[in-house]
């Protein structure tokens, strides 16, 4: 890790030309790392087709797009998002669906995993591009949407199922499970127990993110290799081959299907939800980019001075040189996602899918509940004490990183709508709001069968997940507008990129108009009712479609236009 200065030193020892970094400048990259300029002394962007629209912000100031390091040496974004996705798409929500309803559903996983590929890389195209943050980049455009999404986040990751329900897995490979702990059950002791680690575990280095980053990766590497001993243990390669019936399912619900759990499965074929809008903050953290000269979020109880983030961030001229870093950038980016998001969910997730399926077939039970009390009673031995470990490993990682994502983007929301003009640090905003979640998350554990009743760890899962598809509807939509609107050519998105994202923000539309109409109807509110053909909704459900039609137009006519006004505005500089 490297706290800024010159790149001279890097470059004198071992030079890679004017595009790609030395070995020695890219290791840099390693942890985090933050290159000070003399903003007040930089020149400001003028107003031109060439540079990205302010929008309701300030200037950008002009700087050097750094040269591009190597993939590896830049891992560690789309670590901590796979992490995410461990305890929730991978190893509870998806292995039980495919267990209950078979293989026909495995396209939807596919579908959502890469769709969320294009989702979570054009979030961080503006970090990428100004050095901003993805909920600064939506105050240029309202004020309100960074508060919008607050409260959808708070919503959909307040509940601390994931810490909940590692308890739960702990409580039970201890022999613990139904009874009593401290005059509690059992499971909720250990769930409180889990969110102080989490707290603790910020205390360690200077840098925030830093730790989160190593412990994450750590907890990978024995989540997958538990994943892949439990497959061979449990027999469960020769399901794989099943995996051809998937292709007979494509685009077809079992109609028993609810809709809610499978929402919450599309989101969660990933992180999904306000988790997803991490991958900017982590790469400005990383330094992706013109990311590389905003500050980082520190431990205020080191003593250490704070980093600027400056409200209004940087971009550069489009010379030949920086569009040739750019591409170079934006295809370092693709890869590291495809790379460590997107394989290594489709990988260890079909995997689980295939334990699930082969030793619980037709499951009804929770997740939680089959793997517990079907697959591992059924493996003995080390196959159970494999579960029992790769469960309580995955729920962790989730929740780490939940909590990791929910106060980075909340303080982040935060500064950006209201507290940078009132005058707080990020970094103690940072720390404040991690407090105050753990004590919230212990708060809502210790009160949990009060105000749910007898309903167990995974309903607050499923609550959650569902609340994640809904939000993401908004904000892909958002991004989208965002990028073909406010980015100057030479930054856009391309039209295939274009087209995957109308396709997102309606996949993401759509299940969340039949969620919603289906929650209408629960609640008594038959009017509101939706049908999966729409046929057949009732009069307020058509409302619903008309309304989710309306926002998808608006969002294509929009794109489309912005893209064509841009066209050949921007001829690169000598």
């Amino acid at each position: 890790m490297a706290d800024g200065g010159s790149r001279s030193g890097a470059d004198a020892e071992a030079d890679d030309g004017p595009v790609y970094a030395s070995a020695v400048e890219g290791r840099q990259y390693r942890g985090t790392w933050y290159c000070p300029l003399p903003y007040e002394d930089l020149e400001r962007a003028p107003e031109t087709d060439d540079y990205p629209d302010r929008g309701t912000g300030g200037t950008f100031r002009l700087a050097e797009l750094p040269r591009v390091p190597r993939v590896r040496h830049v891992v560690g974004p789309s670590a901590i998002m796979l992490g995410a996705s461990l305890g929730s798409g991978e190893t509870l929500f998806w292995p039980g669906l495919i267990a209950r309803h078979g293989w026909v559903i495995y396209w939807a996983f596919v579908v959502g995993v890469l769709t969320q590929f294009v989702v979570n890389t054009e979030l961080q195209r503006w970090t990428l591009a100004t050095g901003e943050s993805v909920f600064r980049s939506y105050v240029r455009v309202n004020r309100a949407w960074p508060w919008v999404f607050l409260v959808a986040g708070l919503l959909s990751l307040g509940w601390p199922g994931w810490a909940a329900g590692a308890a739960q897995v702990a409580a039970t490979a201890t022999g613990l499970a139904g009874t009593t702990l401290l005059g509690l059950p059992a499971w909720k002791p250990f769930a409180v127990g889990l969110l102080l680690v989490v707290w603790l575990s910020y205390q360690v280095s200077s840098v925030a993110y830093n730790a989160v980053e190593a412990l994450q990766i750590g907890l990978l590497f024995v989540a997958i290799a538990a994943a892949l001993a439990l497959a061979v243990v449990s027999g469960a390669v020769a399901e794989v081959g099943s995996l051809s019936s998937a292709v007979t399912g494509v685009g077809t619900l079992p109609p028993e299907m609810d809709v809610a759990v499978f929402l919450g499965g599309l989101a969660f074929a990933g992180a999904g939800g306000y988790l997803n809008l991490s991958q900017s903050l982590w790469a400005r953290e990383k330094g992706y980019g013109m990311g590389n000269y905003q500050g980082r979020v520190r431990n205020p109880l080191t003593g250490d001075d704070p980093e600027p983030i400056r409200r209004d961030g940087f971009t550069f001229r489009p010379t030949p040189l920086h569009l040739r870093r750019w591409r170079g950038w934006w295809r370092v980016v693709q890869a590291e996602h495809l790379l460590t998001f997107v394989v290594g969910l489709l990988l260890v997730a079909t995997v689980l899918m295939a334990v699930a399926r082969r030793h619980a077939p037709g499951a009804d039970a929770n997740a939680l509940d089959m793997w517990l009390g079907a697959i591992a009673p059924a493996l003995g031995g080390l196959g159970a004490l494999l579960v029992f470990l790769l469960l309580f490993v995955a729920l962790f990682t989730t929740e780490y990183a939940i909590v990791e994502s929910f106060v980075r983007n909340s303080a982040d929301a935060v500064y950006e709508a209201f507290a940078r003009d009132a005058g707080w640090d990020l970094s103690r905003l940072f720390w404040w709001l991690l407090t105050a979640f753990t004590v919230w998350g212990v708060v809502v554990i210790l009160l949990f069968s009060a105000p749910l009743g007898s309903r167990g760890p995974f309903f607050l899962l499923v609550v959650g997940a569902a609340l994640s598809g809904v939000m993401m509807w908004p904000y892909t939509v958002l991004t989208l507008l965002v990028n073909t609107r406010r980015l100057p050519e030479h930054l856009q998105p391309g039209w295939s990129r274009i087209v995957a994202m109308w396709w997102a923000s309606g996949f993401y539309g759509y299940f969340s108009v039949l969620l919603i109409g289906q929650t209408a109807t629960a609640a008594g509110a038959d009017a509101f009712g939706t049908a999966v053909g729409v046929a057949g909704s009732a009069p307020g459900g058509y409302a619903l479609w008309v309304g989710y039609a309306l926002v998808q137009g608006y969002a294509v006519a929009l794109s489309v236009g912005a893209k064509r006004a841009a066209a050949g505005t921007v001829a690169a500089e000598r």
